[in-house]
Formats: C-alpha cells, sequence, structure tokens
C-alpha cells in the first residue's frame, strides 16, 4: 500500500470500506444529488429526512457530552474527551484554514441507537462526518495536521507540549488512517484508539458514492444547530427551546428504514455495489436475530454479496485477514457470539456463493472452520460432539495393508489444514 503524506492511500478499484451516492452539492444544508429535477428532488428530500423528538434530542445531548477514552500506547496518558468538544474544536481550526464544511453528522450506529434506544440497539463507534466543500492534496494534509494537533489540547496540563510534535501524537493514539482519492471518491477516515472497541472515527468527505450498507445502519444526524447551541455558553438545553434537529437516512425512504430497524429487518439495494458485498455485516446481523424483510429476496442478494466479497478478496489469505479483522473490530467484548458469527457466515457462503471453483470454494469454508474452532479452543469450549468428528492417523507401527491409514464416513465433507497432521471434519 502507498502512502501519501502519512494516509494508507487505496485506488479506485480496491478501497471503497465506504462507497456511495456521494453529496455532489448543497441546498440549505442538505447534500442533493446531481442530474435531479427541483420537484423530484423535493419528494425526495420529504421521504429522507425526519425530525428528532425532545427524548431523542435528550440521547443524543448524552452520547455527545459524555467523556470517550481514547487510550495513548507506550507511557503516553489516556485522553478523556468529550465528543462535542473535540468537534467543535476541530471546526473551528479547520475554518480558520478556510476549509470549507458544509455540515457536521453523526453516522452508523450511534444514530441508530439515538433514533430507536427502547428497541435496545447499542453502538461501538462514535462515527462522526465532516462535509467538506473540496479534498485536495492539501486540503488532506490539512485536516490530518488539525486533527492531531487538536489532540493536544486534550492532553492532561502537567504534560510538556513543546516537544510533541503531529507524528508523535499519531504514533501515540491513531488507531487507523485512510485516504481515498479517485475519480468517484475523495475522504479520509482517522480513528481514534479506545481499548475497548468504542473508537472514535472523524470521516472527511468530499465525494463519496455509497455511505451506507444496510438501511438500518443509514441513518445521519446532522448537528450543525446543536453545535451552534453548544457554543453559546449561557443556553441550557430543554424541550421548550431545543434546536431543530433533523435525521437523514441514507438508504432514502426514512419511513422504511426506520420500519427496519424497529422490527430488525435487513434490508439493502445493489450490495454488489459495496465494497465486500456487506457479507461480513450481514452476518453480523444474522447472529444479531435481525431477519431478512424478504425471504424471497433475500437469496438473491446473497449471492451478489459473496460475489463481490470474492472480487474484492479473491485470496483465502486476503479473506481471512479481512474476517479476522472485522472480528478484532466488531466483537469486542463478546467472544462467545464469535463462533455463532463464524458458523453463520460459513453458511450463508456455503449456499449462496456461485462464482468461485469447487477448490477455491472449499478453502474459503476450510478457513472458516479453522477459526471457528480456533475461537473455541481461546474460550476452553469442547464442541457438542455430536456435531464434530475428528480423524486420527494410525501409529506408526501398524502394518496391516487392509487397515486403511484413514477412515472417512461418507456423505459428509472434511476438512484440511496443511499445519496440522490430523483431519478435521464439522458438520
Amino acid at each position: 500500500m502507498s502512502q501519501s503524506q502519512g494516509y494508507p492511500t487505496q485506488t479506485a478499484g480496491k478501497q471503497r470500506e465506504m462507497e456511495g451516492c456521494a453529496p455532489s452539492e448543497s441546498h440549505g444544508g442538505r447534500f442533493l444529488l446531481r442530474g435531479t429535477s427541483s420537484s423530484t428532488m423535493s419528494e425526495n428530500l420529504e421521504s429522507r429526512y425526519s425530525r428528532l423528538g425532545w427524548d431523542q434530542i435528550k440521547i443524543l445531548d448524552q452520547v455527545l457530552s459524555e467523556d470517550v477514552p481514547i487510550h495513548g500506547r507506550g507511557n503516553f496518558p489516556t485522553l478523556e474527551v468529550k465528543t462535542k468538544d473535540i468537534i467543535l474544536v476541530i471546526q473551528e481550526e479547520l475554518q480558520k484554514k478556510e476549509i470549507v464544511i458544509k455540515d457536521i453528522r453523526l453516522n452508523g450506529s450511534t444514530a441508530s441507537h439515538i433514533l430507536t434506544k427502547q428497541n435496545g440497539t447499542s453502538y461501538k463507534d462514535i462515527d462522526i462526518i465532516f462535509g467538506i466543500g473540496y479534498l485536495g492534496e492539501h486540503e488532506f494534509q490539512v485536516v490530518k495536521e488539525t486533527v492531531l494537533d487538536c489532540l493536544q489540547d486534550f492532553l492532561p496540563k502537567c504534560v510538556n507540549k513543546e516537544k510533541i510534535t503531529s507524528m508523535t501524537m499519531k504514533d501515540a493514539y491513531v488507531q487507523k488512517m485512510v485516504k481515498v482519492s479517485n475519480e468517484h471518491d475523495r475522504w479520509s477516515l482517522i480513528s481514534l484508539s479506545n481499548n475497548t472497541g468504542k473508537n472514535m472515527e472523524f470521516k472527511f468527505i468530499s465525494s463519496l458514492r455509497r455511505q451506507f450498507e444496510f438501511s438500518v445502519d443509514s441513518f445521519q444526524i446532522i448537528l450543525s444547530n446543536l453545535l451552534d447551541v453548544y457554543r453559546d455558553a449561557d443556553y441550557v438545553l430543554s424541550e421548550e427551546s431545543s434546536p431543530d434537529i433533523v435525521a437523514e437516512s441514507m438508504y432514502g425512504d426514512f419511513e422504511q428504514a426506520m420500519h427496519h430497524l424497529q422490527n430488525k429487518l435487513i434490508s439493502t439495494r445493489k450490495p454488489e455495489e459495496i465494497r465486500g458485498g456487506g457479507l461480513l455485516k450481514y452476518s453480523n446481523l444474522l447472529v444479531r436475530d435481525f431477519k431478512p424483510a424478504s425471504e424471497t429476496e433475500i437469496k438473491t442478494l446473497e449471492r451478489y454479496m459473496c460475489s463481490r466479497f470474492f472480487i474484492d478478496f479473491p485470496d483465502v489469505t486476503e479473506q481471512q485477514r479481512k474476517i479476522e479483522s472485522y472480528l478484532h473490530n466488531h466483537f469486542v467484548g463478546e467472544e462467545k457470539s464469535k463462533y455463532d458469527y463464524l458458523m453463520t457466515l460459513r453458511g450463508v457462503i456455503d449456499e449462496s456463493t456461485v462464482c468461485l471453483m469447487g477448490h477455491e470454494r472449499r478453502q474459503t469454508l476450510n478457513m472458516i472452520t479453522i477459526l471457528a474452532l480456533k475461537v473455541l479452543g481461546e474460550q476452553n469450549i469442547i464442541p457438542n460432539t455430536a456435531n464434530v468428528t475428528c480423524f486420527y492417523q494410525p501409529a506408526p507401527y501398524i502394518t496391516n495393508r487392509n487397515f486403511s491409514t484413514y477412515y472417512v464416513a461418507h456423505g459428509h465433507p472434511f476438512l484440511y489444514q496443511q499445519s496440522y497432521a490430523n483431519y478435521h471434519k464439522i458438520f
């Protein structure tokens, strides 16, 4: 992977971690799509947006006002940062440097949690989007250095900041940095470290073709009016004086997306446009008791998900690395769910993959099963022996020619990993 100005840079063909309907122009703080008539646009906007109620605004305020630990590496101290405080500092500094900010939004699972907390939704990452007017090489660098410099404001007062550079802050507090700059997408990501998986992530987006995977994670809450309130030290947030705060569903139909979220239903559009096909997220939703909104449509969608996943990750080593990374980022504190997740993912791939040769498909299925067995081993859990059969190589002194070296039960596939001396069969 090439490096440009400190960001890992990825090309159009290989990196679309966040793809989608990119904002191309701003209208009253809202992103509009190119090539759409004003009357159609008005109807689209009406269905895409919804105002938050007072109960939702209270939850939003609680989330933004909560101290989030940013854990430092080595001897660097943990920073206790309120999301609203660091947003305001970054916004102010970017504006001083003449970076055009269209709006600021709360994205993803945190937005879903605020909109329907009573449904038992939870969130991990705090995902903040800055809509940026233009991102060239200079702007990418300014954004990166601004965020790192702003982090210094949250260091304890006893820390001597004179010799601390932006690179020092990057090494100490940044978990991941991504930069995408191609014909269709121009955005960057800075993810701050949190040992419990509750990362604070800042995305700076000039253009982005797709900003959601499934309807239930398509919500964005526009923070501009609430941030104006936070700047006024004398303002007290109350039901009578609360600002208008609007949420948008990037899925397109807010009410339908909310219905899916409230009823734990899975729906998406054109999964072949998503980096990785949305396959890993889809399996995660299934494990969390979400159900397909349409049983007839989902089988077709599954085939598209699998096809795109194997296009983006054609090599079994890449596939394993991606799956392990997903487990690490999305199952912190949920070790017991990893096995169910891997077996669910394996089942989807087994049933819906049509684009691989037979041996490639078996390689992938074997790799996922080995990961699942590894998870069980890490948890010291012995699987139900009714579902697992092990084949052992006989001792060397057995020389009877009529004695088969391996006994393989008919009707069940067996799995093999070269580093193991024995064969394993599961299911």
